[in-house]
C-alpha cells in the first residue's frame, strides 16, 4: 500500500518562503511521477506543479511559475515543493500525489495515490 505524507506547511507573511515535503512509502519511489495540487476554501482543487519519474522534467501552473520549484530526492523517497514570494492567494491545503510511470502530468484523475494535505496560510 503506497502512502504519501506531506509536511512543511504553516503560517507565513507575504513575501516569505516555505518548503513542503512529501515522503512516499510502500512503493518504489522512482517508478512514480509526482505532483503537487492545492485547494483553497470554496474552490476546486487545482494543479500546482509536477515532476517526472526521472526528475529531468518539471511543469508548473502559470500562477506559480518562477516562484515555486518542484524537486525529488529518490534516495529519501521524498518530493519537495519550494515556494518563494508567497502571496495571500497561495493560501490553501496543499496535496502531493503519485502517478505510476508518469512523466509531467497535470490531470488530477491520472494520479494513483494522494496524501492527506498540509495547510499553507499566507498573511498579508
Amino acid at each position: 500500500q503506497v502512502q504519501l505524507v506531506e509536511s512543511g506547511g504553516g503560517l507565513v507573511q507575504a513575501g516569505h518562503s516555505l518548503r513542503l515535503s512529501c515522503v512516499v512509502s510502500g512503493g518504489t519511489f522512482s517508478d512514480y511521477g509526482m505532483g503537487w495540487f492545492r485547494q483553497a476554501p470554496g474552490k476546486e482543487r487545482e494543479f500546482v506543479a509536477t515532476i517526472d519519474l526521472t526528475g529531468a522534467e518539471a511543469y508548473y501552473a502559470d500562477s506559480v511559475e518562477g516562484r515555486f520549484t518542484i524537486s525529488r530526492d529518490d534516495a529519501k523517497n521524498t518530493a519537495y515543493l519550494q515556494m518563494t514570494s508567497l502571496q495571500p492567494e497561495d493560501t490553501a491545503m496543499y496535496y502531493c500525489a503519485a502517478c505510476h510511470g508518469c512523466h509531467t502530468i497535470s490531470i488530477m484523475s491520472l494520479y494513483d495515490y494522494w496524501g492527506q494535505g498540509t495547510q499553507v496560510t499566507v498573511g498579508s
